[in-house]
């Protein structure tokens, strides 16, 4: 019988130190975009205030895999909108102001209903404009 090995996994579930690094930016992120308290434990899934606070002072522990997708969003709007504004001030500000997108909603309301969905719908819309299918 031939030597088989199982198959990598295409996925693999992401490091702790990866996790803690997206925490750090993505509290970064945060305030850039100027968010309080309560709109960051929204985008984050809504934690416990302690595990909210834990996270945000880097005590990470185990994180649930909506979380880090949460994470992965944000970081991929944010990316996003550095490609497409090239003044940074622009691209932080964008999430405040009114988009037709979004129903004349910002698309930090949008967010803010609070399924990890709106947060890829957000990401989804970047990606047409910034590939020109808007």
């Amino acid at each position: 019988m031939a030597n088989l090995k199982p198959a990598p996994n295409p996925d693999p579930a992401p490091e702790a130190a990866e996790i803690a690094a997206g925490f750090r930016a993505v509290f970064r992120l945060f305030e850039l975009w100027k968010l309080d308290v309560e709109q960051q434990r929204v985008l984050l899934g809504r934690p416990s205030r302690s595990t909210f606070y834990n996270w945000r002072g880097g005590k990470i522990g185990a994180v649930p895999f909506d979380v880090v997708r949460r994470l992965s969003w944000l970081l991929g709007i944010h990316k996003a909108l550095q490609i497409i504004f090239t003044d940074p001030s622009q691209a932080d500000g964008w999430v405040h102001r009114a988009n037709d997108a979004f129903g004349g909603r910002s698309a930090l309301d949008h967010m803010l209903a609070g399924d990890v969905a709106d947060l890829a719908a957000v990401r989804a819309r970047l990606d047409a404009v910034r590939g020109g299918w808007s």
